[in-house]
C-alpha cells in the first residue's frame, strides 16, 4: 500500500452545526446482501451477515448504511424485481431478523437506509398477476398497458437496457406491457392514484418499523409519455453501441408527471420528521407487525437518477423542501474526469442551477465496475487520492462495501456469469457481476471469511481479492483501510468538509485545487490528477492534516508528485 503521511486535524466539532439534518454531509456505507457476509453457510450473504459485520461498518466511522434489496423476488435481477414490498426474501432472512439488525445498526449509531424499487416489480408479483388476467379487474391499470399498432408490432419503438424492446405481449388483456428492463420487471402504472397511494403505503410500512430513509432506485423512471411517443434516434456522435444508446430516451422517462408523485414522498417523509422519534406497534395493515420506533432524525430520501441530462433532473427532483432532499447521478460511476470537469460539476451545484440544491457523490455501486480499476488502474497510490477526494467533496457521499479496501474489478468467466445485464450485452459491456463477488474478510480463510460454506458461493471470490482482506489490512498502518479511516475522521472533524461551501481555486489538465469553508473553519485540498509532477497555485507551506506521497521539498512546497494530495490549513484564505 502506498505511504501516507497525517496528523490530528484541529478543527472544531462536527456539533457545531446543529441545525443541519443528519444526512447533509453525511457519509453512507453500500451493503450489497448477497456478498457482504453469510451468516448460514448457504453460499449467499443475508441479513444476519449483516447485523454481524455491523461493528467493522461502524469502526468505519461511517454514519449510516444503505441495504440494496432484501425483499421476496425471483432474483432475475437479483432483488430489483419485487415480488412482496413489505417482507423480507427468506434467503436473506426474516423480518425479525431485519429488526435485529436495524435495532442493531441504531445502537451503533448508524442510520439505516433501504432500497425502494417502485419504478416496477416482478412479474409474480400480486398486483401484476390481477392487472393481467383482463381489462375490466380492479387492478387492470395499475400497469402500463397499451394496445398493438395496427400492424400488430409494439405501441412505441422504446429500447431497453436489459436488451430489446420494452413491450410484451399479454395474451390475456390482448396488450403490450411496458417493461423498461427485463422482460419480467413490469413497469407500474405511477400515473394512478391507487397505485401512488399503494407505493406511499409500502414506504409508510418501512418507516413505522424505524428505517432512516429510502434510496429510490430508476426515480426518473417512475412514469413514461402517456401519449406514447416514440423515441427519436442519438444523433451519430452520440449514437451507442448497444440498441437503448441509440436513441434518446424523452418519452419513457423522465417525464413531467413524475413531479408530484416525488411531492407525495417528500410529504410521507415529513410525518416522520420528529427528533424525539415515535412508537408504534402491533399489526400492519400490509401485513407483519411493527416494533418500537425509535429514530433520531429526520428520514430522507436519495434518488438514483440515470438519463443524459442527469444533472439538471438532479437539480428538478430536489429543488426546494417540497421534492426529494438529493439525487445522485453517474456522474462519476464513468471513466475518469479531467480537473476541468470536475470543477464544473461542483461549480453547479456551488453556484450555478444546482445552488438551492444538495448533491450526493459515489465513485462505486453494485451496478458500475469499481473504482479502483475503472480509474486507478489496481494502483493503490491512485486508489487512495480518489477516496480521498471522494471525502473532499460538498454533498453526501456513499462508499460501496469494499472500496475501503481497494478491491478492483474481478474478471468473471462467462459459465459463472449471473447478471443478466452482462450476459445480455456479452462480450461488449462488462458484467456487473465483477463488482459483487464475495466480500474478502479473512484471506487464509474459505471463501475469504464470507461464508462457510463447503460448496460454491453464489459468485465465486476472486483469488486477487483475497491479499486485500480485511484482516490483512487492519494489520498494516499504511493500508488504504486505516487511509479510510482517516480520511473519514477528517472529513468528521471539520464542519467545512461536510457543510461548508465549495471554492475551486485551481481546475488544469493536472490540478484540482479545492477550497471547503464553514464558519470560521477553512480546509485546503490540492489533488495532482496526474502522472507527471504538477505545480500547485496555492501555497503549501503549512503542515498538512494528511498527504502522500512525501512531497518534493527541493522543488518548493507547491510542486506535488504524480497522483498526490495535500489536504491542510488554508493558510491562503
Amino acid at each position: 500500500m502506498s505511504e501516507a503521511t497525517s496528523t490530528t486535524p484541529a478543527a472544531p466539532s462536527p456539533q457545531a452545526d446543529a441545525s443541519a439534518p443528519w444526512w447533509r454531509g453525511a457519509l453512507l456505507y453500500q451493503i450489497y446482501p448477497r456478498s457482504f457476509a453469510d451468516s448460514n453457510g448457504d453460499g449467499i450473504g443475508d441479513l444476519a451477515g449483516i447485523t454481524q459485520g455491523l461493528p467493522y461498518v461502524a469502526s468505519l466511522g461511517v454514519d449510516g448504511i444503505w441495504i440494496s434489496p432484501f425483499f421476496p423476488s425471483p432474483q432475475r435481477d437479483f432483488g430489483y424485481d419485487v415480488q412482496d414490498y413489505c417482507a423480507v426474501d427468506p434467503q436473506f432472512g426474516s423480518l425479525a431478523d431485519f429488526d435485529a439488525l436495524l435495532a442493531q445498526a441504531h445502537a451503533l449509531g448508524l442510520k439505516v437506509v433501504i432500497d425502494q424499487v417502485w419504478s416496477h416489480t416482478a412479474l409474480e408479483h400480486p398486483w401484476f398477476e390481477e392487472s393481467r388476467q383482463s381489462r375490466d379487474n380492479p387492478k387492470a391499470d395499475w400497469y402500463v398497458w397499451a394496445d398493438a399498432k395496427p400492424d400488430g408490432s409494439p405501441p412505441t419503438n422504446w429500447q431497453s437496457w436489459m436488451g430489446g424492446g420494452t413491450w410484451t405481449w399479454e395474451p390475456r388483456r390482448q396488450q403490450y406491457y411496458l417493461h423498461n428492463f427485463l422482460t419480467q420487471m413490469p413497469d407500474l402504472n405511477l400515473h394512478h392514484a391507487e397505485v401512488q397511494d399503494a407505493i406511499l403505503a409500502v414506504g409508510r410500512f418501512w418507516l413505522e418499523r424505524g428505517v432512516d430513509g429510502f434510496r429510490l432506485d430508476t426515480a426518473n423512471y417512475y412514469c413514461h409519455d402517456p401519449l406514447l411517443r416514440d423515441n427519436p434516434p442519438q444523433p451519430p456522435e452520440r449514437r451507442g453501441d448497444v440498441p437503448a444508446a441509440m436513441q434518446q430516451h424523452l418519452f419513457n422517462i423522465c417525464q413531467p408527471q413524475t413531479l408530484p408523485f416525488l411531492e407525495r414522498i417528500r410529504a410521507l417523509m415529513d410525518e416522520f420528521d420528529a427528533d424525539a422519534g415515535r412508537s408504534q406497534a402491533g399489526p400492519h395493515p400490509l401485513g407483519g407487525t411493527t416494533d418500537v420506533l425509535v429514530r433520531r432524525g429526520a428520514p430522507f430520501t436519495v434518488a438514483e437518477i440515470g438519463s443524459a441530462n442527469n444533472l439538471a433532473r438532479m437539480v428538478e427532483y430536489t429543488a426546494g423542501s417540497q421534492r426529494l432532499h438529493t439525487a445522485y447521478s453517474f456522474l462519476l460511476l464513468g471513466p475518469q474526469p479531467k480537473p476541468t470537469a470536475l470543477a464544473e460539476m461542483l461549480n453547479t451545484w456551488q453556484h450555478g442551477e444546482g445552488a438551492q440544491a444538495w448533491p450526493s457523490w459515489a465513485l462505486s455501486n453494485h451496478d458500475t465496475p469499481r473504482v479502483a480499476s475503472r480509474w486507478a488502474e489496481g494502483d493503490p497510490l491512485r486508489i487512495g487520492q480518489y477516496l480521498a477526494l471522494l471525502m473532499m467533496l460538498r454533498g453526501t457521499l456513499f462508499l460501496y462495501q469494499g472500496e475501503e479496501l481497494g478491491l478492483g474489478q474481478a474478471e468473471i468467466s462467462l459459465c459463472d456469469m449471473r447478471d443478466p445485464f452482462g450476459i445480455a450485452h456479452y462480450p461488449r459491456i462488462p458484467s456487473r457481476d465483477g463488482c459483487r463477488t464475495p466480500m474478502p474478510w479473512q484471506a487464509d480463510a474459505p471463501h475469504a471469511g464470507f461464508s462457510q460454506t463447503s460448496g460454491a458461493t453464489w459468485l465465486p471470490l476472486w483469488a486477487p481479492h483475497r491479499a486485500l482482506a480485511v484482516d490483512q489490512q487492519e494489520a498494516d498502518p499504511a493500508s488504504l483501510l486505516h487511509l479510510t479511516r482517516r480520511l473519514i475522521a477528517q472529513r468528521r472533524a471539520h464542519p467545512a468538509l461536510r457543510w461548508g461551501d465549495v471554492e475551486v481555486l485551481q481546475a488544469d489538465e493536472q490540478v484540482l485545487a479545492l477550497r471547503r469553508r464553514h464558519g470560521a473553519d477553512s480546509v485546503l485540498a490540492v489533488f495532482n490528477l496526474s502522472p507527471s509532477p504538477a505545480r500547485c497555485s496555492q501555497s503549501l507551506s503549512g503542515q498538512a492534516a494528511l498527504s502522500w506521497p512525501s512531497r518534493a521539498q527541493n522543488e518548493g512546497d507547491n510542486l506535488l508528485p504524480p497522483w498526490a494530495v495535500w489536504i491542510g490549513p488554508d493558510s491562503n484564505a
